[in-house]
């Protein structure tokens, strides 16, 4: 199945119903403060079992693309940005809602969005292929390598302190050590549980993490009741003359949110953050940001979206995600037997055009979507929490005892529901976590697959180049945040 199939496949009357529900939940989801796409592929994943394959990673996709666009809504009209991707949007666009022109405001969001979807779906079509040709030549110890640096990567960005970033990624390290010694096959830290002869499974752990850890963090939250803006219409539509002076922005945001989204691990909202700063650092008028710039609206949406397609890039070419949702889509896939990295294209080229399909195909729906679903959205912002939690809570139980018809899996997800709750309540990123559980796996069977070609010799891992430039990159990554943090304290 090449390119052109996977979107005539995508258009027939099953598949397009599936991307049509698939993004509008996405935006509906993204635009509730407190919920996520993360939590909505998580809740997702069990109804995906029984689906063809090309059908569930359309879905998801679908929802990726949504979630991502639907924060925005909350963000400009609550001041509450519906994802942690759309946090530097309430700079400026709450603020030109304050103005009376919240329509231009999700208008310029919008067109952004749609924009920046576009431009790092080209970068996907055009980049994966040519990626998995070079990652196919990877040896097992390029490919260990690779993972430390993702995940060094991923802790190094990881909100304020990379401490915090490293112990939750080495925390989901160690919770992937259960289960069965793939060399020695004896048991590993299974406590005596025959349930976990296979290990911590997958689907328990997303859900629990993301979603019975969200809905408990939403509990202990005090009520808050912002005023919203009163929405006008007015300028919904992005003018011909504001594309033109917007255009390299767009461009430069866009390239920014592709780039950082390639990146293992780092998300939409560092991708906002950078083209927000770029885009302020080179105008003319930097004092207007914050006070409702169009700039910097279109600045920070086109950069979160962009990161969709380009974080879609790793997972399909190296078999590495490049966002949190990435590791719901790999974990999608191998639950249809599918492996994600550099033989993808050899033996499922299928669902590789396919998920690229879907990629474009979401995002032209996300934006019909929007413009359509705005007056509705600003209704579903007044759902009250005790309506949704619960519902949340019921769909997490069903959702993965259905997947395995036993309660232990329900136990395991309550378990880490409450770990994911007590660690962001100590400020550890759930990024990292979750990205260690899903990569370590990877990691030491990359590793031993190399020692036993060479012998049990770990030289390979200072004499190849590759190798050791990006074990060389993993320690610059590691330590310098200290030397600049230490240079600081000295000044």
């Amino acid at each position: 199945m090449g390119m052109l199939d996977s979107f005539l496949y995508l258009l027939g009357p099953w598949p397009l119903f599936l991307c049509v529900i698939g993004t509008a939940l996405g935006i509906i989801v993204g635009a509730i403060p407190g919920l996520s796409g993360a939590m909505l592929i998580a809740l997702t994943l069990p109804l995906t079992f029984k689906m063809v394959p090309h059908d569930a990673m359309a879905l998801l996709v679908s929802m990726y693309t949504g979630s991502i666009t639907g924060g925005l809504v909350s963000a400009i009209l609550l001041r509450i940005p519906g994802t942690p991707s759309n946090v530097i949007t309430v700079f400026d666009g709450y603020a030109m809602a304050q103005k009376g022109q919240a329509g231009r405001a999700l208008g310029l969001g919008i067109a952004a969005s749609f924009f920046g979807a576009i431009f790092a779906w080209v970068a996907l079509a055009l980049l994966t292929r040519p990626l998995a040709d070079v990652a196919v030549r990877f040896t097992p110890f390029d490919y260990f390598a690779l993972v430390l640096t993702a995940l060094v990567l991923i802790s190094s960005v990881s909100g304020s302190s990379m401490v915090k970033g490293l112990l939750a990624g080495m925390i989901g390290v160690l919770f992937a050590f259960p289960g069965l010694d793939s060399n020695t096959g004896s048991d590993r830290f299974t406590l005596g549980f025959w349930q976990l002869t296979s290990g911590f499974d997958l689907l328990p752990v997303l859900v629990g993490v993301f979603g019975v850890g969200t809905v408990m963090a939403e509990l202990v939250k005090s009520a808050s009741h912002v005023q919203a803006i009163q929405y006008s219409p007015d300028g919904l539509w992005m003018k011909l003359s504001e594309w033109k002076s917007q255009f390299w922005n767009l461009v430069r945001s866009s390239a920014i949110g592709t780039w950082i989204g390639i990146l293992p691990g780092i998300g939409a909202s560092v991708g906002s953050l950078v083209a927000y700063t770029v885009a302020k650092n080179v105008s003319r008028t930097p004092e207007e940001f914050g006070t409702g710039s169009p700039s910097g609206i279109v600045a920070s949406e086109a950069a979160n979206n962009a990161t969709v397609g380009g974080a879609l890039i790793p997972l399909l070419a190296i078999g590495i995600p490049g966002s949190v949702i990435d590791v719901f889509l790999m974990g999608a896939m191998m639950i249809h037997g599918i492996q994600p990295g550099p033989m993808l294209f050899e033996q499922h080229a299928g669902i590789v055009y396919v998920v690229i399909a879907a990629c474009l195909l979401s995002s032209l729906l996300m934006f019909a979507q929007m413009l359509l679903l705005i007056p509705f959205l600003r209704r579903v912002l007044d759902v009250p929490r005790h309506i949704v939690l619960p519902l949340i809570l019921v769909f997490c139980v069903v959702g993965v005892f259905a997947s395995s018809n036993r309660m232990f899996d329900v136990w395991i997800m309550l378990g880490f529901g409450v770990l994911g709750f007590l660690m962001e309540r100590g400020g550890l990123p759930l990024g990292p976590f979750v990205i260690g559980f899903i990569l370590a796996p990877i990691a030491e069977s990359r590793l031993r697959q190399g020692l036993m070609m060479t012998d049990g010799s770990y030289m390979p891992l200072f004499t190849q180049p590759l190798t050791l430039t990006l074990l060389i990159v993993s320690v610059v990554l590691l330590v310098w945040p200290f030397i600049r943090n230490h240079r600081r304290a000295r000044i």
